[in-house]
């Protein structure tokens, strides 16, 4: 939690200020056509052209089909490939492709009226689709798509490239035919309510229909697929199929799942209306060492930093620093993890941190976390996970894991995340999409308002850390965004020492906690509505706070549990 970061925050800012100017997405009409040449890479990188040499035609990872494109951006070239294609005057076309990594950008130019561009700041662990539209001048028959990476940031994929519009007469690619049969279906994940199905990818599919017992009951871009709401120790007969723009193919082989008889028999205490989150180090770095039991009472949920990465991939393990703690037991611990339970607090143990190295980028892995999780869960007397990632995450693979966690752990699992501000700047990027992935067993996001620069806010313009607009600014974001106000919290750190930049007085924290609920004491960003469910605020850590004399908590805490 205590991070500085690398990258150049500021103008990621202001690429994300561009982003809000980005031309929403329309359909192709039945009669349209794919006017770019090789735009599933297939052949190589025929019909492109990129800057420097810098792009390479691969064969993995791939969307689709066999091949994809892969650029590195390199001193100060982008690494821009490009096509010109032939258009109609008067037009309008849908340009989208598939991409992966940091910084992606996808555009046209030549147009003859408005050249347009588009770009997921995300944190490049999945596909993504990119996708914008453009219309032609009254003379303009060639126009030139494109798509680039950024300076200082590592190479990106993109494959499944379109434009799709009116026949220019310049040449297309061949329309797709009916994908065949998805093979290798196989159940995982079983619990009492919830199954996984997964399956090996059909070239040239769209996407994938999921049938249960012969009922269609989902719809997927790709493998796994999590079925939910299921009824504990029943059978299901589950099938896949892919289907395209050439309409749907032939299902899958049938494989039959079982959930299990599943059940909590010790729910864990429910998460009050307005919570305090406090992080509890499991390691002596300055900061008052601390047992479990000397947390403050006015925390509400304590995140146990930090669980450990394993040799196997996305499995967890826990180790308590005994010698660092001052002796304390493994047995004194699980003691005080369960007093705080019976005093009405939760206690999660927290995933990844600044050196946390846990992926989860399969199938196999996020099973593997959440079995491992579970297991950590059932000894320690945990009442849930908070994610806390800091090199990018999957969101389908995450989504996985997490939804997996939750059948397993019951109603009263509690799931927190704390993104760092750039993860949660657009709904685009890994980190949102699998808070709004989860909404439905999401606790609440704590946001790390620290180590960061300065931010976009909600309103386009940008703020500098350390003021109650940059809380109130971004957390509007997220507020807009998709998440409900119980699952929205300011993180904050308890004292100087507690983070790199960022710091914000007690004071502070309270004045953008009633701007938010109440519209009162705000700075000069003031939300265009009030946000009574906010759930609340979290530092990092419950150490630094006890070193400054519990300031934080004592601050904090009361104005927090005051909410309306």
């Amino acid at each position: 939690m205590n991070r500085i970061r690398s990258l150049a925050l500021p103008l990621a800012a202001s690429l994300a200020a561009g982003a809000l100017t980005a031309v929403t997405a329309g359909t192709a009409q039945a009669a349209d056509v794919n006017v770019v040449r090789n735009g599933g890479f297939e052949s190589g990188l025929a019909d492109w052209s990129c800057t420097g040499g810098s792009g390479a035609a691969v064969t993995s990872p791939v969307f689709s089909g066999s091949g994809a494109l892969r650029a590195t951006p390199a001193g100060q070239d982008s690494a821009q490939c490009s096509q010109t294609v032939t258009v109609k005057p008067n037009s309008t076309y849908t340009l989208s492709a598939q991409v992966q990594g940091s910084y992606v950008y996808l555009g046209a130019t030549g147009t003859g009226t408005q050249d347009v561009s588009t770009w997921t700041p995300g944190s490049g662990g999945g596909w993504q689709k990119l996708s914008t539209t453009f219309s032609t001048g009254p003379n303009t028959t060639k126009v030139t798509v494109w798509t680039h990476g950024w300076y200082g940031q590592p190479a990106y994929t993109v494959d499944e490239f379109s434009v799709f519009g009116p026949d220019g007469g310049g040449g297309t690619d061949p329309g797709p035919s009916v994908p065949g049969a998805p093979s290798g279906p196989a159940v995982s994940g079983q619990s009492a309510s919830a199954l996984t199905l997964s399956w090996n990818a059909v070239s040239g599919a769209s996407g994938y229909y999921v049938y249960q017992d012969g009922v269609r009951v989902r719809t997927v871009a790709a493998s796994p697929v999590q079925l939910t709401g299921l009824t504990a120790a029943t059978s299901y007969s589950l099938q896949v199929s892919a289907y395209n723009a050439a309409g749907e193919g032939p299902r899958s082989a049938a494989v039959t799942g079982t959930t299990t008889g599943g059940g909590n028999p010790n729910p864990n205490p429910a998460v009050p209306k307005h919570a305090l989150t406090g992080y509890w180090q499991n390691f002596n770095n300055g900061a008052t060492v601390q047992k479990i039991s000397d947390v403050s009472a006015q925390y509400d949920i304590i995140a146990v930093s930090f669980a450990d990465a394993t040799t196997t991939p996305g499995a967890i393990s826990f180790t308590l620093d005994s010698a660092g703690l001052g002796g304390y037991t493994v047995a004194q611990f699980k003691a005080d993890v369960a007093a705080k339970k019976a005093a009405g607090k939760s206690v999660v143990l927290s995933i990844g941190g600044e050196k946390g190295t846990i992926s989860v980028g399969d199938s196999a892995s996020a099973n593997n976390l959440a079995n491992s999780a579970y297991a950590l869960m059932q000894e320690y007397g945990f009442s849930g996970i908070d994610i806390d990632l800091e090199n990018g995450l999957n969101p389908t693979y995450m989504t996985q894991a997490l939804r997996s966690l939750s059948a397993k752990a019951g109603s009263s699992f509690v799931l927190t995340m704390a993104p760092q501000t750039i993860d949660m700047q657009s709904t685009a990027g890994g980190y949102f999409k699998t808070a709004l992935n989860v909404k439905d067993i999401l606790t609440v996001v704590n946001m790390q308002y620290y180590n960061s620069g300065s931010m976009n806010g909600c309103d386009g313009k940008v703020y500098s850390q350390g003021t109650v607009d940059f809380l109130t600014a971004l957390a509007c974001i997220q507020l807009e965004g998709g998440l409900d106000p119980s699952q929205v919290g300011l993180g904050v750190p308890a004292s100087p020492s507690g983070a790199g930049s960022g710091y914000v007085s007690p004071a502070i924290v309270n004045n953008a906690l009633d701007c938010l609920a109440r519209g009162t004491n705000c700075g000069s960003f003031k939300p265009s509505k009030t946000y009574p469910g906010l759930r609340g605020a979290m530092t990092w850590s419950t150490n630094w706070d006890a070193k400054a004399g519990s300031a934080w908590s004592d601050t904090v805490g009361p104005k927090v549990h005051a909410l309306p």
